[in-house]
């Protein structure tokens, strides 16, 4: 019965697949997807009898429900059923494989309503296009295109008094729609729009494509710490390519925020706590949705419109309790939250998405100061902007406007396009009646609108995305695999080596693999809707597969993700003390990371951290493996284990890039692109903070009225820009070409590296600079620059940067955007923390 496994269940509105994988280690193992839907099964009890299977575990969507399945195995057949909430009991008949794919059906079916001659537009051509179809458009028509709908009773938030999709797009009401995972629903809605509604004008489909479409790539925080831009561009390439096979054309995504509290769940969405650095990677994540901006590219099959979210400041969430009040004062604002999405603003984003957060005392979602004044104005962003889910009714709820109607008026004022869901745009024509709003304005949002439509094609061919043959093609192909594979491993950061790495599987003895993720699929993380998660290669199967034998790769889960396994601490104990070496696989689970999962504590577990204590007081040689979101406290691992990996979540092939890692099959190169914090207590801890009146210093470290904690260090455990290798880095001294710069001269640092090691070896060498004195406060320093570079063995190399005024410059309340005179130093080192340091003044033009 090992292997994969499918069955094509008959519902009332459709067909259903099953795909089963089965596996065996010590006991059996069952992991299952269901398509059309994305929503995985897991079953945390397997038994077998002879040939027939029991399972049971808790549904995805509601935890207090249970799933489970009784199977029974023929050679190549099975029979049984599954229980499966809100589906209910479903009787199986299935066969082995994969089975075939659920849309093959539609490829016949789609041919006619293509229109392969449609060809790009001229942006003078879309305008006329445009005015023309406004010009037949009654107001409500018009507000229609501003509104969307969810594809089902599925949702990404509280629910809503809607009526069905279906209506609202025949009648005009919807103009784009969120959450149609499956191919065949776009067909479905896309037919009724164009054949129903009154101007037949197409529908949208947006969907979260964070991180892969259905080959998932490892979370943003993870592929921010590989420091490599081609890579994110070609993960974000590859998820348009498979998302817009099936009908998908607007992602919200990528998510831009710059992060400082981990305990904030969203941190794991994005590029940690740099502007510079995430400002990069905002524009590599743009390139790769959108292509390089070209009318070619926006009419490519195989791009998508990208969203940045969310404007702005989201990421500061007070206590990091998502959806809490945010205060940052204009200059932090400024310098620290806007550089990324004025980057992906630069790479032609065509859309925002609005925070959830007051600015100033306004939500975001109403603030015209932010969406009018700045981004609009300032950024000149002329592309769609969207509301998060449900962000418009929680004008209310701030206690900024007395009811839905007044909400509404509010973010139209702002110049807010679309309504993500819910219906307070619905009393738009009531406002416009009333002199509250004019239909001038309404005009505008829906020319963006159009414009977007046009110029994608689908105004043209409306189907032309409704590719299932290219499903067939594209998902989960061998290349996608290999490209996240490859960047899974550029993601890994090795935060401790006392020697014990890398293991090799011909030398090492037996290896005793345990905790909950030592052989768990549970390595994609949040935000992914992969059809393909019960593939994802697991811990066990990596190593297994780089030639551990079973008999020398010996496993004991010991725990769950949160809660103790009856017996488990004992097995593990028992596992260890039969092996030459332990791998701790510990983390958190996908669901305790994301949107709203804040957590208070930065600890694992508590039933993790018992277990871990037990194994490791064995006294074997031990490497914690962790697998999680965001950055974790972790100082008694550092003080009590031999080696620590951080693997973040690495996408679906998890499991092989931790063992090529593990193994040396890969050397590490990963840097930290958030601070590990000490404790818990000294968080936000970051590396770009201010300067106190009394800072703490080596000097006045015994003296009391300074800024320092009584009970642990000011510094955080692991440092911005931290990440080991296998082989070791040395630095030369700081050389500059000259001490002084004036207006737009430029100076160049050098520094030569040398890889000290018996080992080939990249390294990521990092630019800081600090302004010594300033019109106001400036951070000890900030990342301007950096070079990944690969060294042989006993290789150097001088590494060379250019600095110049746009590196100096800041914004402030009395000079605006500007480079102020005076000393700067320059630091360049292998993390935020140990930097070699030179001086230079900067004087402005005469």
């Amino acid at each position: 019965m090992i292997g994969m496994w499918h069955a094509i269940a008959d519902l009332p509105r459709a067909k259903l697949k099953v795909q089963f994988k089965v596996s065996k280690r010590a006991g059996y193992a069952l992991d299952a997807v269901m398509e059309p839907y994305p929503i995985p099964l897991r079953f945390d009890s397997v038994t077998a009898e002879g040939t027939k299977l029991r399972a049971t575990g808790k549904s995805f969507l509601n935890p207090a429900e249970e799933v489970f399945a009784e199977l029974e195995f023929g050679e190549s057949t099975f029979e049984g059923l599954l229980h499966a909430p809100p589906l209910g009991t479903l009787p199986l008949h299935g066969e082995r494989g994969r089975g075939p794919f659920m849309s093959e059906s539609l490829i016949e079916e789609v041919k006619p309503y293509r229109k392969r001659e449609a060809a790009p537009r001229s942006d003078e051509e879309i305008r006329e296009a445009t005015e023309a179809l406004l010009s037949r458009m009654s107001l409500a028509d018009k507000v229609g295109q501003m509104c969307q709908c969810m594809a089902s009773n599925f949702s990404f938030g509280g629910a809503v008094d809607s009526d069905p999709p279906e209506k609202l797009i025949a009648e005009g009401r919807a103009g784009s729609v969120l959450g149609a995972f499956d191919i065949r629903r776009v067909f479905e809605l896309q037919k009724i729009a164009v054949e129903q509604s009154p101007h037949g004008i197409p529908l949208l489909f947006n969907a979260d494509i964070i991180h892969g479409s259905q080959t998932i790539f490892p979370v943003p925080l993870a592929w921010s710490c590989s420091w490599d831009m081609d890579a994110i561009r070609e993960a974000c390439a590859i998820a348009a390519k498979e998302a817009t096979a099936s009908g998908i054309v607007y992602n919200h995504g990528p998510m831009v925020d710059v992060s400082r509290d981990p305990r904030w769940g969203r941190v794991v969405e994005g590029a940690g706590e740099d502007p510079f650095l995430g400002g990069l990677i905002a524009k590599a994540q743009v390139e790769g949705y959108q292509g390089p901006g070209t009318s070619e590219s926006w009419f490519s099959e195989e791009t998508m419109i990208a969203c940045l979210k969310h404007f702005i400041g989201y990421g500061a969430a007070e206590g990091g309790r998502d959806y809490n009040t945010v205060d940052i004062s204009e200059g932090t604002l400024r310098n620290v939250y806007l550089p990324p999405f004025r980057a992906g603003i630069e790479a032609g984003a065509g859309s925002v998405m609005n925070a959830f957060n007051l600015y100033q005392g306004v939500p975001a979602a109403a603030n015209a100061f932010l969406l009018k004044d700045l981004l609009r104005g300032e950024l000149g962003f002329g592309g769609i902007l969207i509301s998060d889910y449900g962000a418009v009714d929680e004008i209310v709820k701030h206690g900024c406007a007395k009811d839905a109607k007044e909400a509404a008026g509010l973010a139209v004022n702002a110049t807010m396009d679309i309504e993500m869901v819910t219906r307070s745009f619905d009393y738009i024509p009531k406002l416009v009646e009333e002199g509250k709003l004019s239909e001038a304005q309404i005009d505008e949002a829906v020319r963006r609108l159009l414009f977007f439509k046009y110029k994608i094609g689908l105004m043209d061919d409306p189907f032309r995305y409704v590719r299932p043959e290219k499903e067939r093609e594209y998902h989960f192909r061998a290349e996608h695999l290999e490209a996240s594979l490859e960047l899974a491993r550029k993601s890994v950061v090795l935060l401790k080596n006392d020697g014990i790495l890398p293991i090799r599987p011909e030398t090492a003895g037996k290896a005793a693999l345990i905790g909950p993720f030592a052989d768990s699929k549970d390595l994609l993380g949040p935000w992914q809707f992969t059809r393909y998660g019960h593939e994802t290669v697991t811990l066990y199967e990596g190593l297994r597969d780089l030639g551990f034998e079973e008999d020398r790769l010996l496993y004991a889960a010991g725990s769950g993700t949160d809660r103790a396994l009856e017996g488990g601490i004992e097995e593990a104990v028992a596992t260890a003390e039969r092996a030459d070496l332990v791998v701790l696989a510990l983390g958190e689970s996908s669901d305790m990371s994301g949107e709203a999962a804040s957590r208070l504590s930065l600890e694992l577990p508590e039933a993790q951290l018992r277990l871990a204590e037990a194994v490791v007081a064995v006294g074997k040689p031990t490497i914690l493996v962790l697998t999680n979101g965001r950055p974790l406290v972790l100082d008694w691992f550092e003080r009590n284990v031999g080696a620590i990996v951080e693997t973040w979540f690495l996408g679906s092939r998890a499991g092989r890039a931790i063992a090529d890692v593990l193994t040396g099959e890969y050397n590490p190169s990963g840097k930290l692109t958030m601070s590990f914090p000490a404790h818990a207590g000294q968080v936000p801890v970051y590396y770009s903070h201010f300067r106190t009146g009394r800072p703490l210093t080596e000097e006045n470290a015994s003296e009391k009225f300074v800024s320092k904690y009584l009970d642990g260090p000011n510094e955080p455990l692991y440092p911005f820009g931290y990440g080991l290798s296998y082989t070791r880095f040395e630095y030369g001294d700081v050389s500059l070409d000259r001490t002084a710069i004036r207006g737009e001269e430029k100076l160049r640092a050098s520094v030569t590296v040398t890889n000290a090691g018996d080992r080939a070896g990249e390294e990521t060498v990092q630019l800081y600079i600090q302004d010594v004195c300033g019109s106001v406060a400036r951070p000890v320093r900030e990342l301007k620059g950096f070079v990944k570079t690969a060294l042989a063995a006993g290789e150097s190399r001088e590494i060379v940067f250019e600095i110049g005024s746009s590196d100096l410059a800041f914004w402030s309340p009395g000079r605006g955007y500007a480079a102020e005179p005076g000393e700067f130093r320059v630091m360049i080192g292998p993390n935020s923390r140990d930097a070699k340091t030179a001086s230079f003044e900067y004087f402005e033009s005469e």
